[in-house]
């Protein structure tokens, strides 16, 4: 089987590839010129392609290619400088993959995967998010990630090319960046938090899960055609995540409770009402259906996931 990565040498790109490389495949990875490929294994085949856009060629890299996995993409930024923010993450993530997508086909590549995020449904759960829930896109990132998925389905519709829709949570694991990272830091250094009365849920994945879960979709012939969310199975509270996170830094816990309302009103003070919602909202997703019709069930728990994540962090002193 030959597939074809984008986002090869990226956070979830790293985990794919050597989860990919214990079956009997043949890898090539997608890369931008310039970009630090040391960590691919050498067994990986590097093609240099070009920024996704409208117009970037991928055909050179298509050759010969039977699944594309596409992770590749502008991800979210925290402090957004673009003149025009959704204007640029529609030209990488929904030009430039519809125009991957198309060239996909002309090459006569069987299947397409394509990682997009549970944040097309919203942003907060009151019951968690299933595959049919309604998609309710908040900020320019996702919005570009759901109009690809729905220009994904009709090129798929009209070519035979078999998608598969991947949405996953917030992924933790080694090599983790933004909020997650900060989160760990916070705790190595023993700062007390006023988390300890909160109680909302959260799905999270450990990203050597989410590679074990793309890696079932681009191989399982069940898998054509559908979209899946998935999770570590396991939803947990800040104050949960906390908590677990501590003794696996080998650190203790230091929580006092605070009014919710308090932390509400000195976060929009500081402009941080998005940071509000990320720690202390709910956001979870049912993982039956990706359970059920391919049986994939994660291959760490969320401790171990921790764990691993932790051990990295802490060699990185």
């Amino acid at each position: 089987m030959e597939i074809l990565v984008t986002g090869a040498t990226g956070f979830v790109g790293n985990s794919l590839i050597k989860r990919l490389l214990q079956g009997n495949n043949i890898l090539t990875a997608a890369v931008l010129y310039g970009e630090d490929t040391a960590n691919l294994p050498t067994k990986v085949k590097r093609v240099i392609v070009q920024p996704l856009s409208e117009s970037s060629d991928y055909s050179i890299a298509l050759h010969h290619v039977d699944i594309v996995i596409h992770l590749a993409a502008r991800v979210h930024i925290m402090q957004d400088n673009a003149m025009n923010p959704l204007q640029e993450f529609r030209q990488a993530n929904l030009h430039g993959t519809v125009r991957l997508a198309r060239q996909a086909v002309q090459a006569r590549v069987k299947r397409f995967v394509f990682i997009s995020t549970v944040k097309v449904h919203g942003e907060e759960t009151i019951m968690p998010y299933h595959e049919d829930s309604l998609l309710a896109p908040l900020d320019p990132y996702s919005v570009s990630k759901a109009e690809a998925e729905t220009i994904l389905r009709q090129i798929a519709e009209e070519t035979g090319l078999e998608v598969v829709i991947i949405r996953p949570p917030l992924a933790y694991g080694p090599g983790v960046k933004a909020n997650f990272r900060q989160l760990m830091r916070v705790v190595n250094f023993g700062v007390p938090l006023p988390f300890a009365s909160i109680h909302n849920r959260r799905s999270l994945i450990f990203v050597e899960n989410l590679a074990d879960a793309l890696t079932c979709c681009a191989i399982h012939p069940q898998a054509a055609g559908q979209t899946y969310l998935v999770s570590d199975g396991e939803d947990v509270s800040t104050t949960e995540l906390i908590r677990r996170i501590a003794p696996a830094l080998g650190k203790q816990a230091r929580l006092f409770p605070l009014s919710t309302n308090v932390m509400r009103l000195v976060c929009k003070v500081l402009g941080e009402s998005a940071a509000f919602d990320r720690l202390f909202g709910s956001l979870t997703v049912d993982t039956s259906k990706i359970r059920r019709e391919l049986d994939w069930k994660p291959p760490y728990t969320m401790e171990e996931g921790l764990q691993k994540t932790a051990e990295w962090f802490m060699s990185q002193f």
